[in-house]
C-alpha cells in the first residue's frame, strides 16, 4: 500500500471519528462567523480580547468537537456555552470548515 494510501485511509478514519458526516461550506462558515463569532473571535479568526483563543488554521475535526462540547454542556464557557446552543450540526461544520481553511504564517523567535 502506498504511503497517500495509507495517509488516505487515515484521514479518512479520523474524519469519520469526529461525528462529521460532511464536509462544512467555508462560504456558510463566513457568514455565519460574521454574525456571531468576529466580535471575540475577529473574522480573520485572529482574536481580538484576551480571553478569546485565535482560531484561524485551526484543525477542523477540533473545532467541530469544542463546539459540539459547549453545546451540549460537556465544555463549559459563559458566552461559548450560550452562542453554541442556537448553532446547528451544519452551522459547526461550516464554521470548522471556514476558521481551518484560514492561512496562518508561523515563525519561531529570533
Amino acid at each position: 500500500m502506498s504511503r497517500l494510501s495509507v495517509l488516505t485511509a487515515i484521514l479518512f478514519a479520523v474524519s469519520l471519528s469526529t461525528g462529521v458526516a460532511h464536509a462544512g461550506d467555508a462560504a456558510a462558515g463566513k457568514a455565519k462567523v460574521s454574525a456571531q463569532c468576529a466580535v471575540c473571535h475577529g473574522s480573520d479568526g485572529l482574536s481580538k480580547l484576551p480571553e478569546a483563543p485565535n482560531l484561524a488554521g485551526q484543525v477542523e475535526p477540533y473545532l467541530v468537537k469544542a463546539l459540539e462540547d459547549f453545546r451540549s454542556g460537556a465544555r463549559k464557557n459563559e458566552m461559548m456555552s450560550v452562542i453554541a446552543e442556537q448553532l446547528s450540526d451544519d452551522d459547526i461544520a461550516n464554521i470548522a470548515a471556514y476558521f481551518s481553511g484560514i492561512s496562518i504564517t508561523v515563525a519561531p523567535p529570533q
